[in-house]
């Protein structure tokens, strides 16, 4: 029987032996087909390897790290203020973990959240009390883009 064994193991990894990955062809403009849509945004790396986002909240500045890993855009109270939120008025309905560790968070609206043009309106996000020394654009931004992409040093965004 060993040997029956033996020749259905060879035959399985013959039959379930993968095909050859297919890379995509990136221009130049980092995009893999074609041009950015107009309102597209671009972010480039930072020296430190992060990509930086300064993006316009609700109509001000704010400075974000880009995060794939943050459920949803987080801010700094100290950002959230400078937006207009009363920060002692929010009620931290929200656990979070921080690389900081664990946190309260209260969960906001933003009118608007735009990157370099590319503008989302109605942002989910949290104001995390503690633990974040700088805000986060995560996932409640990123993942209603229509796509985003990283390349070796730039980050762009589709609306």
């Amino acid at each position: 029987m060993a040997g029956a064994s033996a020749i259905v193991s060879a035959a399985l990894v013959a039959t379930l032996t993968p095909e050859p990955l297919r890379m995509a062809r990136f221009g130049v403009d980092g995009f893999a087909a074609g041009a950015p849509k107009p309102g597209s945004g671009a972010v480039a790396k930072g020296a430190d390897g992060h990509f930086w986002a300064d993006a316009e909240v609700n109509g001000r500045p704010v400075r974000f790290l880009v995060d794939t890993g943050a459920t949803a855009v987080a801010l700094t109270p100290k950002d959230a203020e400078r937006l207009g939120i009363d920060v002692s008025a929010l009620k931290p309905g929200y656990s979070v973990t921080t690389v900081g560790g664990s946190a309260r968070a209260a969960a906001v609206t933003l009118a608007s959240v735009s990157v370099n043009g590319a503008k989302l309106e109605n942002v989910q996000a949290l104001v995390v009390a503690e633990g974040l020394d700088v805000s986060l654009l995560g996932m409640s931004y990123l993942g209603r883009l229509t796509r985003f992409e990283a390349t070796r040093d730039t980050l762009r965004f589709e609306p």
